[in-house]
């Protein structure tokens, strides 16, 4: 019922159901105090009037019959008697007349009239009309002084019509009575079973909103749990405990649901860019152990779409440009062309040279065969200056020694580098990686508190909002107390007649009593219900700062960073040892050419020297 509503909708519901609830326990209260006001009515504003206008007419029948036989038991007209009694046969007349108009205007209404009341009153309206003018007859025969004519009228016809006359009325008064009797018993019998109707319509309320509450109470705890263990599974992921994040398991519409919606997105984005990057830094891995192996021809493959690691591409693939295009493309193979130089085997050359160091070393080698040709060619023509030509060779040899050494140090120093370069690369790779992880585990960490401690705000404004409510229904029970104790008073001014009433106003005040206790009961539980949420806020302000300690991690890659910037500059620092070397073999190389122009000089007086350095040179390969 409740699974597809927003939060606000599942309180709202809730609370418009107990309203609905209470509007149709006040509505079934009202209609059954209107069953029993209107009966009380009936009893004791119509049947009773009735009755006692028909009491009227018996006491003014009976009354008259005395003073009719008075009247014809006195000695004539001017006896005070006669007097006394006409007087009273005219005062009883108009009293009668009275209670007749209003009798009347009731039948005419037809308030609580029935067929049998109708007949009854017409008997003793037609009795009237039979009997008034027998009256009138007997006083006109005693005024004219026929007493035995108006004894004999009263004692054969007038005796009869006014016993039948009051029999009538007495039927009448016996009839209401009846009435009165039949209409008393429901009266109460509907109050007896109001009573049993409102505790039992209480009691399913009360089932009915503590479902309600629960319902709303468990649905909302049951999607907070399946949050939490959405974002413990994806934090088991970011901490690397497990190979592939989970994603939330929740499927209402509400705004937990909406929430896990947008975490399940942002989980499944993350673990496509995660393993990226995963994969991205096994390359670079890949790349590193290439070239520190010495190809510097290697390139990295794999992309990512992680800033600091396209940077980081960016920089190591410059790095490999420069290293290519300054020194070589594969270091063993110019260091192979290095140690054949040891050897005094110059006819080695690097293939397809185009960075600067091989092209060097390849011209150096062509120099130094250029030197050893002119040398031999000087040598079969020097015959007599062997000596100074030997000397001159041995110093061309140290020369080409020391070449060899600082080809050596160049060696070291791109040994070096290439050592550097790949702690750099894993310690780039691993910061990398480190600042990604934090940097997303940071921000999607405190966009999910700050949503988790929203909701728990919104929960509790929705609580207060309850308990607003059920501050109005602890008020109307205390207004129905007061109603009631009203209702027991008037009962009570009503005497015996409002004893019925005043059992009802007790059953009302003991149903509005245990209203309000309900109501405090309910207002317990949403304090509760307030607890726990404001629990859950601490909670999430505590994971806000959680994620505070993260940024700081952050600035500590950084630094990590900064220690890789150092190491980029030793190498900067070898490649200038390196043109260093290079230099100084070039300042040899111009010695030998010097003390080969000398040999030129005492080649034609040194043949015998020449021939050994001849035989010397026919050991060399160039």
């Amino acid at each position: 019922m409740f699974h597809n509503m927003t939060i606000s909708k599942k309180l709202y519901s809730g609370f418009f159901i107990m309203i609905a609830i209470i509007i149709i326990i006040t509505s079934i209260g009202i209609m059954k105090v209107n069953y029993i006001d209107t009966t009380l009515q009936d009893i004791v504003e119509v049947n009773s009037v009735k009755q006692r206008y028909a009491i009227n007419f018996r006491g003014s029948v009976h009354d008259r019959a005395i003073a009719i036989r008075d009247l014809v038991l006195s000695s004539n007209k001017d006896d005070d008697l006669f007097k006394k009694s006409y007087e009273n046969i005219k005062k009883l007349e108009d009293y009668y007349a009275k209670s007749a108009e209003p009798l009347k205007a009731i039948f005419k209404e037809s308030l609580n009239v029935d067929d049998k009341e109708k007949e009854i009153l017409a008997r003793i309206n037609n009795t009237e009309a039979k009997t008034l003018p027998m009256i009138t007859k007997i006083i006109e025969l005693k005024s004219n002084n026929q007493d035995e004519e108006a004894k004999d009228l009263l004692l054969t016809q007038a005796k009869e019509s006014l016993r039948t006359w009051l029999n009538d009325i007495n039927e009448f008064i016996d009839y209401e009575e009846n009435k009165n009797q039949i209409a008393t018993p429901k009266a109460r019998e509907v109050a007896s079973s109001f009573s049993y109707i409102m505790i039992s319509v209480l009691i399913v309320s009360l089932i009915i909103g503590v479902l309600i509450a629960f319902l709303i109470s468990n649905q909302i705890i049951s999607s907070v749990t399946k949050v939490q263990i959405g974002l413990q599974n994806f934090f088991d992921f970011l901490n690397k405990k497990t190979k592939n994040s989970a994603m939330i398991d929740l499927n209402s519409k509400d705004e937990f649901g909406d929430m896990a919606q947008t975490i399940n997105s942002n989980i499944h984005s993350i673990e496509i860019g995660i393993k990226q990057d995963e994969e991205f830094v096994n390359d670079i891995a890949r790349f590193a152990k290439q070239i520190g192996s010495g190809n510097l021809v290697a390139k990295i493959s794999k992309d990512t779409q992680t800033k600091s690691l396209l940077e980081l591409k960016e920089i190591l693939t410059n790095m490999q440009n420069e290293l290519e295009q300054s020194i070589a493309k594969n270091i063993p193979t110019l260091l192979s062309v290095l140690e054949s130089f040891k050897k005094h085997d110059f006819t080695a050359k690097f293939p397809d040279a185009h960075s600067k160091v091989a092209v060097a070393i390849n011209q150096l080698g062509n120099v130094i065969s250029t030197l050893l040709n002119q040398s031999l060619s000087v040598g079969k023509t020097l015959e007599s200056s062997s000596a100074s030509l030997i000397e001159n060779v041995n110093e061309l040899n140290l020369s080409a020694n020391e070449a060899a050494a600082s080809l050596e140090e160049t060696a070291a120093a791109l040994e070096q580098i290439t050592g550097t370069v790949k702690s750099n690369s894993n310690n780039v790779a691993k910061m990398s990686g480190f600042a990604n992880e934090v940097n997303s585990s940071a921000k999607e960490g405190q966009e999910l508190a700050k949503s988790t401690s929203a909701a728990m705000t919104e929960i509790s404004q929705q609580v207060n909002t309850i308990n607003d409510a059920i501050s109005i229904i602890d008020q109307i029970a205390f207004q129905t107390n007061i109603l009631s104790l009203n209702a027991a008073v008037e009962a009570a001014t009503a005497g015996e007649a409002g004893k019925g009433f005043a059992v009802v106003a007790a059953e009302v005040r003991n149903l509005a009593n245990r209203s309000a206790e309900a109501a405090r009961e309910i207002k317990n539980i949403v304090e509760q219900a307030t607890s726990k949420a404001t629990y859950g806020k601490t909670i999430s302000d505590k994971m806000s700062k959680g994620y505070e300690e993260l940024i700081i991690n952050i600035d500590k890659t950084t630094d990590i960073i900064q220690d890789i910037a150092k190491a980029s500059k030793e190498q900067e620092i070898g490649i200038y040892q390196i043109n260093d070397a290079i230099n100084l073999l070039d300042k040899q190389t111009q010695k030998n050419a010097n003390i080969a122009s000398q040999t030129r000089d005492i080649a034609v007086k040194n043949d015998s020297i020449a021939k050994e350095m001849v035989s010397d040179l026919s050991n060399k390969k160039f």
